[in-house]
């Protein structure tokens, strides 16, 4: 992900803009439509015709898992130079035309996503989808801005090495997914990233940036017409079809261990997880709830209430599901004193031990359920979000009246779905990584 999107020469505009992203009714999320462009494309769109904005969001299937062996980061590499220049456009002259239209325009790279974003006022729709076009269809990938945007991605891979919270998320995910591209990092390592060519930037986005791997949504003040013309002519160039290398299921290894990395500072980062459940199994929402009771809820859940509230271990603490697109875990995490480091680790072990045998209370279930429906609205404020909303709901294949149905789908889990589930999620043990100078953390399996 390139570190600075937007530049700050577009000052006002830049905050023109996000106030009237703000503005936007959660009322109009669920009046989605349907539109397919002439060459096949399709769109999810919200009409909101109050603000004079268009707020688009896509994604590629395809992300960091499609680096080449030995190149990771080559995904990451190229989100952060697609707007570096494109066409006849130089990078200087590619964000004078953005900045001059308040056009913002961006790219990311998740294990499985290749995402993107537009948003622009609408008197200058034209100008801003003639850029995107140009950036995903034409990229120059000049060598001295590739050069720059490299020394930036390997500055902050530098800086990492010394961060604790880095070093224990990237050593869960190389032990849980040692044998597959999960385990790799996204954004490459100090070694992969030097050696990544402009040919590697160049292959990766023929192979990834395609129509049939292609989702969208769009969100603000245009018609279904508008959409179908605005589809092709940014989109319709790409190749039909990506040509994307095969990936295997991937299955969380090494439970049961807890890895130490000896790393010189005061306080231990903890991270933990452990196997999932996949968004289209029908335990899903059952394990969601399961989720928010335990770590996921902030203020009101388990582990707040015993590690910090209680105890006083930690500042905060959280866990959370992550479904992928081979694989699906469970994974949290927490940051307490060195010293404290083993009472912490245990003290989570035996919460979660003590949900799986038996399971939520009723109180805590109808207070998750409650949390989770009347919380939901707050993803669809503003066009940005009510985009990315319409974009993930499509990408997990949840249905276009997933929104409308969602609320029906938490209040039909019982108090025995979540007891059942709680076993089935939290059972299988834990991967567990310790980053600091803990003092003896029970240690099964010690990596420094």
């Amino acid at each position: 992900m390139r570190p600075q999107l937007w530049r700050p020469r577009a000052g006002r505009a830049v905050l023109a803009l996000t106030a009237v992203l703000s503005f936007t009714s959660v009322a109009h999320a669920t009046k989605i439509e349907r539109v397919a462009g002439p060459g096949g494309i399709e769109a999810w769109l919200v009409q909101e015709k109050t603000v004079p904005l268009i707020a688009m969001d896509f994604a590629f299937r395809g992300g960091a898992i499609q680096d080449p062996a030995g190149k990771a980061g080559v995904g990451n590499l190229v989100a952060s130079l697609l707007d570096e220049g494109a066409g006849e456009l130089d990078s200087n002259a590619f964000h004078e035309r953005l900045e001059n239209k308040a056009v913002q325009l961006g790219f990311s790279v998740e294990r499985d996503h290749f995402r993107g974003y537009v948003r622009t006022l609408v008197e200058n729709k034209d100008e801003a989808f003639d850029l995107l076009r140009l950036s995903l269809t034409a990229p120059r990938f000049d060598g001295q801005d590739v050069e720059r945007i490299r020394a930036q991605v390997v500055a902050k891979l530098t800086r990492e090495t010394t961060s604790p919270t880095e070093i224990g998320r990237q050593r869960w995910w190389a032990a849980a997914f040692p044998d597959h591209p999960y385990g790799r990092p996204v954004e490459g390592t100090l070694e992969s990233v030097p050696g990544i060519s402009i040919d590697d930037l160049k292959a990766y986005t023929r192979r990834v940036l395609a129509r049939d791997n292609l989702t969208v949504a769009v969100v603000g003040d245009i018609d279904a017409a508008g959409v179908r013309a605005i589809l092709d002519k940014v989109f319709g160039a790409l190749p039909a079809k990506a040509d994307l290398a095969p990936v295997g299921a991937a299955h969380l290894e090494n439970l049961g261990s807890r890895i130490v990395v000896d790393l010189d500072v005061p306080q231990a980062v903890v991270t933990f997880g452990g196997p999932g459940i996949a968004r289209n199994d029908p335990d899903f929402m059952a394990a969601y709830l399961v989720n928010h009771i335990l770590g996921g809820g902030a203020f009101s859940s388990r582990l707040y209430h015993e590690v910090r509230e209680k105890r006083g271990l930690a500042y905060s603490v959280y866990s959370s599901l992550v479904w992928l697109d081979h694989a699906a875990i469970f994974i949290g995490g927490t940051g307490t004193r060195a010293e404290r480091a083993n009472e912490t680790v245990d003290l989570i072990e035996q919460e979660i031990r003590r949900l799986a045998d038996t399971g939520p209370t009723t109180d805590e279930l109808a207070g998750a359920k409650s949390f989770l429906k009347g919380s939901y609205a707050l993803g669809f404020d503003t066009s940005s979000k009510i985009a990315g909303q319409l974009v993930q709901i499509q990408l997990d294949n949840l249905g276009i009246d997933y929104i409308d149905r969602r609320s029906g789908l938490i209040d039909a889990v019982t108090i025995e779905d979540v007891r059942r589930v709680a076993k089935r999620l939290l059972d299988p043990g834990l991967l567990v990584t310790v980053v600091g100078r803990p003092a003896a953390v029970g240690v099964k399996d010690q990596r420094g």
